[in-house]
């Protein structure tokens, strides 16, 4: 998984405790941990074509959830960042090996295959239970100063 998908996910937490309305622009969102503002760009942009955030161009513009954070899951996310694909490619090595055989469909029959699709189902499972409203009510319970932290610094100046 890329470093993207983290950065999306920050992102999308930091934007759940935006100023109400406000669009944040990409490098202000990037300022806020030191990175690269147009690969971060890149990640807001799929976010975007996947409909978790909406972009508004202009002086006031930038970037907010289009969603509520309870409507978006972690898994919406690692999705719009890396594609729906499983982690697994199974690539049938098995009709290769002893008593292979060319009519078999080996990545519903080999066990191996088997095991590595159930992981990645429960893996996306666990994605798609946690939403950027549990990751932010986690934080804010934790550390209740969040909030006006982040949107004190999202409304600083970028140097």
């Amino acid at each position: 998984m890329s470093e993207g998908v983290e950065w999306a996910v920050h992102s999308c937490l930091n934007l759940a405790w935006a100023e109400p309305g406000e669009a944040v622009t990409a490098t202000r969102l990037a300022a806020f941990y030191e990175l690269p503002a147009a690969y971060l760009n890149r990640q807001l942009q799929a976010l975007a074509r996947a409909g978790i955030v909406s972009s508004t161009s202009g002086p006031r513009g930038g970037f907010r959830l289009a969603r509520d954070p309870a409507d978006i899951s972690l898994l919406d996310i690692v999705t719009a960042i890396e594609g729906g694909q499983e982690a697994f490619r199974c690539q049938e090595i098995m009709r290769h090996g002893p008593g292979g055989r060319d009519n078999v469909d080996y990545r519903k029959h080999c066990l191996v295959s088997q095991a590595m699709r159930r992981a990645d189902l429960a893996w996306r499972r666990e994605l798609a239970a946690q939403t950027i409203a549990d990751i932010k009510l986690a934080v804010e319970g934790t550390r209740p100063g969040t909030p006006k932290m982040v949107r004190n610094r999202l409304a600083k100046p970028v140097s």
